[in-house]
């Protein structure tokens, strides 16, 4: 399962690297539980770390503006992945990024408490991140239209590209701008809200709904010029793959059933861990991208055990170990799951 020698990043993503905190509220707005400052966050920091559960740390690659208040608990635990993943900009002027993630029973407010720094294809070259494999971005459609241009711009360099669209901006009103773009996109995975919010289809979403969901947006050209797919994220239904390369879609199961919910104490991050897990899989299936999705859902699986990142350490066979059991452990039984409702 090596990758090949070549000094190029197999995902690199242009998601930012942010400082969270979390507050939990009460319906008057009044603090009601403890609150948890200075987490690793960023929906970049997930992607890279969900690729990281399957790949060595040099073929997985991230900028992080690092400030002049960045702690130094923060850079241990980032280089506990592995130092290579990470590039950092330092810039003693400014602080790093923040925000405040607030929750209110299931309502989730989020909110930059400093400006944001993009990151851009451009910012990529000339640095260890340049023209990787595949390039994953979450912003909007219009923000999307302005990173594909750059990467066209950027010669010899045609990678995957694999689009998460920010949650906010899936509304109807920037549906046309995600049309003109979908051309480009070789894989596009809203979650299942954010694609019906963007198709304007009735809530909330089953099972039925997303497959008509991504069948929609692979008929408005998801990938046309190759091969593309959609990938609608459903929480505990799982997530809904739909490609060009075959005639039907198929479920993936979430590892963890809907009676196993105690293993799940924290969904945030688990979309963006889902991506980076789903390139990483791309690469051991070979492009399959239903075979990858279950090296997606294992990534997630990781992510939504705890508050933040999950844990790596090494085994007693010096092999890695996350939340203290083995990635390929967990592949195996989703494998065995699916081989039982699909079988050959």
């Amino acid at each position: 399962m090596a990758l090949n020698d070549s000094p190029t990043k197999h995902l690199v993503t242009l998601g930012m690297f942010i400082i969270d905190t979390f507050e939990f509220r009460n319906d008057d707005g009044e603090l009601s539980g403890k609150t948890i400052a200075e987490q690793i966050g960023g929906g970049g920091t997930y992607c890279a770390i969900g690729a990281r559960v399957w790949l060595p740390p040099d073929r997985v690659g991230m900028i992080v503006d690092r400030g002049h208040d960045f702690p130094i608990a923060t850079q241990e635990a980032l280089d506990k992945y592995g130092s290579e993943i990470w590039h950092f900009r330092d810039d003693s002027d400014r602080v790093t990024t923040k925000a405040v993630n607030i929750y209110r029973g299931d309502y989730r407010g989020f909110q930059y408490l400093t400006p944001r720094i993009r990151i851009t294809p451009v910012d990529l070259e000339g640095t260890p991140l340049a023209r990787p494999t595949q390039l994953h971005f979450i912003c909007s459609p219009k923000r999307a239209a302005v990173i594909l241009q750059e990467v066209r711009e950027i010669s010899e360099w045609t990678p995957i590209t694999i689009y998460e669209p920010i949650p906010f901006r899936c509304v109807p009103e920037e549906l046309p701008a995600l049309r003109a773009i979908l051309s480009e996109i070789v894989i596009l995975s809203p979650n299942a809200e954010e694609a019906h919010s963007l198709l304007s289809l009735p809530g909330p979403p089953t099972k039925s709904s997303v497959e008509h969901a991504a069948q929609m947006f692979l008929d408005m050209g998801v990938g046309k010029n190759g091969s593309g797919s959609v990938i609608i994220r459903s929480g505990a239904m799982g997530a809904y793959v739909l490609s060009r390369d075959r005639p039907s879609g198929m479920w993936i199961d979430a590892y963890w059933r809907e009676a196993e919910t105690e293993n799940v104490r924290d969904v945030t991050g688990a979309g963006n861990s889902f991506l980076g897990g789903l390139s990483a899989g791309l690469h051991f299936a070979k492009g399959d991208v239903y075979e990858a999705s279950l090296y997606a859902s294992v990534s997630a699986s990781y992510t939504v055990e705890q508050n933040g990142l999950p844990r790596v350490d090494r085994g007693s066979t010096n092999r890695e170990i996350w939340n203290g059991d083995r990635p390929e452990d967990r592949l195996k039984i989703l494998r065995d799951r699916h081989a039982l409702r699909h079988p050959a």
